[in-house]
């Protein structure tokens, strides 16, 4: 299979490979509520057609879950799994994901990755992505009770 056989649209039925998949990524921060399986599928039933998975024999080893507010697209948890790197997969979701966002009119899109994330930081630069130096980012948290964990 090439890997755009293996990129398709994600469902709430694929959340618990996707959490699968969350759990294998060291350093990768999971929300207690938001990363729930309530908290994606809210996610995906506000953004149903931007979302990806990549899946190889019935096993999902790439996800992005992406969205857009109707002026700024964002990608959240985006990974691969470690043994599945350096094939192209992570950019044919990106692909996957900006071509939905076009078909949605959102323009611009963004994301976090931690200064930590070296893997991270390494694809985005690659990939054409730009790091933004001109502004700070803000977080204000209206719900303590969504605990973030950081795997280890």
């Amino acid at each position: 299979r090439t890997i755009h056989q293996m990129i398709r649209a994600m469902t709430i039925d694929d959340y618990e490979q996707v959490r699968n998949l969350w759990m294998q990524i060291k350093g990768f921060a999971i929300r207690s509520i938001d990363d729930s399986r309530e908290g994606v599928l809210r996610f995906l039933e506000r953004n149903p057609n931007t979302s990806v998975v990549a899946e190889e024999n019935g096993v999902i080893v790439g996800a992005i879950l992406c969205g857009h507010d109707g002026r700024r697209g964002c990608l959240y948890h985006v990974c691969v799994a470690p043994d599945y790197r350096r094939r192209g997969i992570g950019k044919a979701m990106v692909v996957f994901c900006m071509d939905a966002l076009k078909r949605e009119h959102i323009n611009k899109v963004s994301l976090i990755a931690f200064t930590k994330n070296d893997i991270g930081n390494a694809f985005w630069h690659n990939v054409g992505w730009v790091q933004r130096e001109d502004l700070n980012y803000y977080d204000f948290v209206l719900n303590r009770e969504n605990i973030e964990a950081f795997n280890q």
